[in-house]
């Protein structure tokens, strides 16, 4: 029934995206209608636990029914609203709720408005602020973006308001996730249609898998998980569903938008406003959250990015251990750096990376020879199907560390890159290509022609070089050419040609033409 339920709920939540698209960009239209799904989320999700939790029989009424000439009204608000905001961080009123104003037929910008701060500022002064504060800011009802005049924007949210407003959202299906599944489907639609930005805010669901199956290796539960890049979550949450329980998540992005819709993304899937903590800052500028040491670190940080590289990195902790930070043309190692710093004693982390980064020189292969020779962090190198990124083609590779590591004397080389499937406009990680990622890791074995386990001594040879095809023999030998065969054949082809120019020419005889030949 779930399984069912959710394609069809991801297929009516994308067809109401789309009665947006043409009105403007695929941004926007992201933005709003991601908004407003969110929106009745927490109106239905509100009135199911005041219903369910807190009120009894003997009021007599549902939540709904709750009106101010019921001369308890404040009373009832002021201890639904202490209960609310302590169990679920946020608070609305009953003439707040999602269908109220979805099945209105005057004008509603402005109420629709105040209802979205309304839900930010009832979490002013408490422990849920700070992950509820601004959510709503891309929602601008007054955009020129939504129609030319006040009627054209009213009609056009009203429309996808009341279309919002005629789905089953099951949300008493407590055993699955179906709205934040299709939720997630959805942030993954925008970003197929994307182009170059899909990458600033989603992580393909293959790849989060495999990152999410290599960092979990050996654990049912975590106590946290970390992405310095977050996007819009998608690492974060599937980790999650890799293990029985993780207790807190933290993360960090720099987009606004994006961190916006990070939050909304944790919350839809059920994950407490007091289990994460996701902040907005630039990571190796600013980080937010440098002294915690967590078990579990994913990453898919922008590939090749610039940074300040600033020379008070160099009294920094994350960067000063190694002597040299990363060139400010290319970040991908200072992601590296700021990562293994905060990993745990115990933890495991996956970062996905551009090919370069495993053979450029420079301060990367001082940085390289860094984390094997003295830290001996590195434990494996996983080579990945190029143009599996929304946004760009390149082949890509996943660096996986550990500080304790079970087999300290080798480093395992995975080359998946031919390995998927050919899909319209990128390829596609399949789930028996990363069962074989998962397992060759876990195993950790030398396979002909897709993974080597070498000796620590064969990549110091190497000068801490790690391109994949050094350690992985992926050549497949052609068959010898037999040229005899080819004579022969080229032979009888000046049979035919001579034979099917006597015939043409008998027919330019007969035509009174000159022959072609």
């Amino acid at each position: 029934m779930s399984t069912n339920h959710k394609a069809q709920l991801e297929t009516q939540l994308w067809n109401i995206a789309n009665t947006l698209r043409g009105k403007m960009n695929a941004d926007d239209f992201r933005d709003y209608i991601l908004g407003f799904i969110f929106y009745k989320f927490l109106s239905e999700q509100l009135e199911n636990y005041v219903n369910d939790k807190l009120l009894q029989e003997s009021d007599g009424f549902l939540y709904d029914g709750l009106k101010e000439t019921n001369p308890q009204y404040d009373v009832y608000l002021r201890e639904i609203r202490t209960a609310c905001l302590d169990e679920l961080g946020y608070f609305l009123r009953p003439d707040e709720l999602f269908y109220h104003i979805a099945r209105r037929t005057d004008f509603i910008l402005e109420d629709l408005t105040t209802i979205l701060r309304n839900i930010e500022a009832s979490t002013m002064g408490t422990a849920s602020e700070d992950d509820f504060d601004k959510l709503f800011e891309d929602l601008d009802l007054t955009s020129s973006k939504l129609g030319r005049s006040e009627k054209d924007k009213n009609a056009l949210v009203s429309k996808v308001l009341g279309h919002l407003d005629k789905i089953d959202f099951a949300l008493e299906d407590t055993e699955t996730d179906v709205l934040g599944d299709a939720y997630e489907y959805l942030i993954g639609q925008f970003a197929s249609n994307a182009g170059k930005k899909a990458g600033e805010f989603y992580t393909p669901q293959e790849v989060s898998t495999v990152l999410a199956r290599l960092v979990t290796k050996g654990k049912h539960r975590l106590k946290t998980v970390y992405d310095p890049t977050c996007g819009s979550g998608p690492l974060l949450l599937r980790v999650r569903k890799e293990v029985e329980e993780v207790a807190y998540f933290y993360g960090q992005e720099l987009n606004r938008t994006t961190y916006n819709l990070a939050r909304m993304n944790m919350i839809m899937h059920g994950v407490k406003y007091d289990a994460f903590d996701i902040r907005q800052e630039d990571t190796l500028e600013r980080p937010q959250h440098v002294d915690e040491r967590f078990e579990a670190i994913v990453a898919n940080p922008p590939f090749s990015a610039k940074w300040s590289a600033n020379d008070l990195f160099n009294g920094d902790d994350r960067f000063s251990p190694y002597g040299r930070l990363a060139p400010k043309s290319k970040a991908d190692f200072a992601f590296v750096q700021h990562m293994v710093h905060q990993l745990a004693d115990n933890g495991q982390m996956a970062i996905v990376l551009p090919h370069g980064a495993l053979f450029r020189g420079g301060a990367e292969a001082h940085i390289r020879r860094f984390l094997i020779e003295e830290r001996n962090y590195l434990d494996a190198v996983i080579g990945l199907p190029a143009n599996i990124f929304y946004g760009t083609s390149i082949p890509t590779c996943i660096m996986v560390f550990k500080k304790c590591r079970e087999q300290p004397d080798d480093l395992l080389f995975i080359d998946a890159s031919a390995h998927f499937e050919k899909a319209k406009n990128q390829n596609v990680l399949l789930p028996e290509h990363i069962d074989k990622i998962v397992s060759t890791y876990r195993d950790r074995v030398t396979q002909d022609k897709y993974s080597y386990v070498a000796p620590l001594s064969e990549v110091a040879e190497n000068d801490y070089n790690l391109n994949i095809p050094r350690y992985v023999d992926t050549f497949e030998e052609e068959e010898p050419v037999d040229l005899a065969a080819v004579s022969a054949e080229l032979q009888s082809l000046d049979k035919e040609l001579e034979a099917n120019a006597e015939v043409i020419a008998g027919f330019c005889a007969e035509l009174g033409i000159d022959t072609p030949f």
